[in-house]
């Protein structure tokens, strides 16, 4: 296989995985390679993604690393399979890469779950609701990259509308972003009604935190979770400053985890959710 210049996020993770798996088993790479009868540049290759794995050879590989998790090893495998150019890929000439890897990696989770305090998440955003967004940007954006983003961030949402497998999505949305007037009354009123309107979705559960709460884990900042077919291969993502920030170490994981759970625990349920959301519609 020909060395990969630009992997991309899901190639990186792969590799990452097979470089734990090998550290788990107490090998260096250089071990690894003399046990396999190949070159310690053909596993650094691999385990950086600039090198492609089949999935025979990701079971080759656990098999001499001895690893006993083997619905680990088949969730890594199959993570090979999927050789698609993704509908992402159109934008990889006018977008960050952080946000082709976002994507991607929404497309390919099990399930997922936001919580935002300031804004309606974006796979829940209406285009006009989104289209303030990216005008109210810090640096301000083109006309063009406005609708490069937007276009972008409507089409990550078909995950949740595709007939067969739609993704299960549960957010915890702080009850500031749903008084927040984003581009005025009408618009903020019509996002209000999308929200009711996807929470009659099956696979979709609405959560809300009400001002009354007070201080909170993770109220500062927003927070995103994917679920991935193990726990081990799940991922955090963070919206920061300078951009997506992608966590998932297991230890990172295993914070997180608890973080939704906590917030979880102190939202409303979702019938009382879809009443607030309806109070606050008729208070605009």
């Amino acid at each position: 296989m020909p060395v990969r210049n630009s992997p991309t996020g899901r190639q990186l993770r792969l590799g990452a995985e097979l470089r734990k798996l090998r550290e788990h088993a107490g090998l260096t790479s250089t071990q690894a390679a003399q046990l396999l009868g190949m070159k310690q540049a053909q596993v650094s290759n691999m385990e950086t993604a600039r090198l492609g794995v089949s999935a025979e050879r990701v079971r080759t590989l656990a098999d001499h690393y001895a690893s006993p998790d083997k619905a680990l090893v088949d969730a890594i495998a199959a993570m090979t399979g999927d050789r698609k150019r993704g509908w992402w890929e159109e934008h990889r000439e006018s977008l960050a890469p952080s946000l082709l890897d976002l994507a991607e990696l929404e497309h390919h989770a099990r399930s997922l779950r936001d919580s935002t305090t300031a804004r309606i998440p974006g796979l829940l955003q209406t285009r006009e609701y989104a289209l303030e967004i990216f005008r109210q940007a810090v640096t301000e954006l083109s006309p063009p990259d406005i609708e490069h983003r937007l276009s972008f961030r409507i089409k990550r949402q078909a995950i949740l509308f595709r007939e067969d497998d739609p993704t299960p999505y549960e957010a915890i949305i702080h009850e500031a972003a749903l008084r927040m007037k984003v581009g005025g009354s009408t618009i903020a009123r019509h996002q209000l009604q999308h929200l009711l309107d996807m929470s009659d979705r099956n696979h979709i559960t609405l959560r809300a935190i009400t001002f009354d709460v007070g201080a909170y884990p993770g109220s500062g900042q927003s927070i995103h979770y994917a679920h991935g077919p193990v726990p081990e291969l799940d991922t955090v993502y963070l919206d920061q400053a300078h951009g997506l920030a992608f966590l998932d170490a297991e230890a990172e994981l295993r914070k997180y985890r608890t973080l939704f759970d906590r917030i979880e625990d102190i939202a409303l349920d979702p019938e009382k959710t879809r009443d607030l959301i309806l109070n606050v519609a008729r208070d605009l």
